[in-house]
């Protein structure tokens, strides 16, 4: 089965976890966001990764949220669904209801809390792969799983058909690259890390999903089309903005915290973190504020720019 690749290709928001004031998931707030990067004009979203506090929700509650973020936008944006979970049959669950409800792909890291061999890995990302018809992309992030995706395993993994891609949020560029080179010219590699997006981008990485772009999307697209363009200075100039305000937010008690507390702010409410993430606390709000200002004054900046670079259209 042949897949469309380019529709995973560019800025993709690693979509933020949305609750009620009672701390429950709130299909409607869900919606809101969505809509929200749609209007920012993102490629898509991943739903149900870490900045989806996924591993944090029941498996009902994650429907629940990927089926609001499809309702709303899966005719106009890309939408994963990140089914990863404790165990396999929770993974295959989750895959087999994203492609009943009109994902257009899944993604999964491996199993958690476990120590797993590397067989043990390939055995579970089979069985998610098997479930379905749709196209699947790894999530490495060895960080928070403990596990390390080798060149045998990613090798062996790639030369499935359905098999199209990996997010590599490990640290390493040169892992990056060396991912890109072990799937070929058209295996996806999705940079991780938003602070080396343009590192990422430099040395073969066909996009980025991110979960700092849910605040400033403008600023990652901005960045994303001074790399098309092959205008690396100029992006360069914006990644370091970029790692500037990544620097504020992970000041904070939680990153996932302080940027429900910046949408909040815009007047976008998706609740807190669900705990053990921490929330802002309220005397921090003036800093928040201040944040927000200063990214506002950056989306601006950027919006200009773009719109000078196509002759103010």
């Amino acid at each position: 089965m042949a897949y469309d690749i380019e529709r995973f290709k560019g800025i993709i928001v690693a979509m933020y976890a949305c609750y009620d004031e009672q701390g429950e998931v709130s299909a409607e707030a869900a919606r809101k966001l969505a809509r929200y990067y749609a209007t920012a004009g993102v490629k898509g979203l991943y739903v149900g990764g870490s900045s989806g506090e996924g591993m944090l929700q029941t498996a009902d509650e994650r429907k629940r949220t990927l089926e609001a973020v499809v309702a709303e936008v899966g005719g106009e944006l890309t939408v994963i669904a990140h089914v990863g979970a404790p165990s396999t049959r929770e993974s295959v669950e989750l895959a087999r209801h994203a492609e009943r409800i009109g994902a257009h792909a899944v993604s999964a890291v491996p199993a958690i809390y476990y120590r797993l061999s590397a067989r043990s890995v390939q055995a579970h990302w089979q069985a998610i792969i098997d479930s379905t018809e749709l196209p699947f992309i790894i999530y490495h992030i060895p960080q928070t799983t403990g596990f390390h995706l080798s060149p045998e395993l990613l090798a062996a993994m790639a030369a499935q058909p359905k098999v199209i891609g990996v997010k590599i949020s490990a640290e390493s560029t040169y892992e990056l690259q060396q991912f890109k080179a072990i799937g070929g010219e058209g295996f996806l590699v999705l940079n991780g890390p938003d602070e080396q997006y343009v590192a990422g981008r430099a040395i073969g990485a066909d996009g980025g999903i991110g979960g700092t772009y849910g605040v400033m999307p403008e600023l990652f697209l901005r960045i994303e089309s001074c790399v098309r363009a092959g205008r690396m200075e100029e992006a360069q100039r914006w990644q370091f903005v970029v790692n500037e305000l990544i620097k504020e937010l992970l000041a904070y008690p939680s990153l996932y915290g302080a940027c429900k507390a910046l949408l909040r702010h815009r007047g976008l409410d998706i609740g807190g973190p669900r705990m053990p993430l921490l929330p802002v606390e309220e005397a921090d709000l003036p800093r928040i504020a201040a944040l927000d200002a200063r990214i506002a004054a950056f989306v601006a900046q950027a919006k200009a720019e773009e719109a000078a670079a196509h002759g103010g259209v």
